[in-house]
């Protein structure tokens, strides 16, 4: 997992993809943690992907960079506590302009049962669950 969660670091943006209805949404994204042994993003609740994710917890993300890419698709699972967000904002201090660690909109959401994708155009696929 150190290695999906430095090469998403390191990568910058990657887009995440959720399901409204039977329609996909992709959009950007730049927030990855790594707390207490899982793998973390950050949005809003007041936010379209924050519904859709409570509605279907289905995500995959893709990520490119010299290369290679990387896909890693799973289940979000909301982490409300404090905690998690604390460690997330305190990564990303430029988010605490828009977000704090108990406000009502702020959302830390998990990989669950995830599989992640290394692959390029010259190396064969590689995969880590976690």
């Amino acid at each position: 997992m150190n290695e999906v969660y430095e090469f998403l670091k390191k990568c910058g943006t990657y887009y995440l993809a959720t399901v409204e209805g039977d329609q996909p949404r992709v959009r950007p994204f730049g927030t990855v943690d790594l707390f207490e042994g899982r793998l973390y993003i950050q949005t809003g609740k007041v936010k379209d992907v924050s519904r859709q994710l409570h509605a279907n917890p289905k995500a995959e993300i893709c990520a490119f960079m010299d290369g290679k890419w990387l896909r890693v698709a799973g289940r979000l699972v909301p982490d409300e506590r404090v905690e998690a967000k604390k460690h997330m904002l305190d990564s990303y201090p430029s988010l605490k302009a828009m977000y704090d660690a108990e406000d009502d909109n702020t959302e830390v959401l998990y990989f669950e049962d995830a599989t992640a994708t290394f692959s390029s155009f010259t190396e064969a696929p590689r995969t880590i669950k976690f």
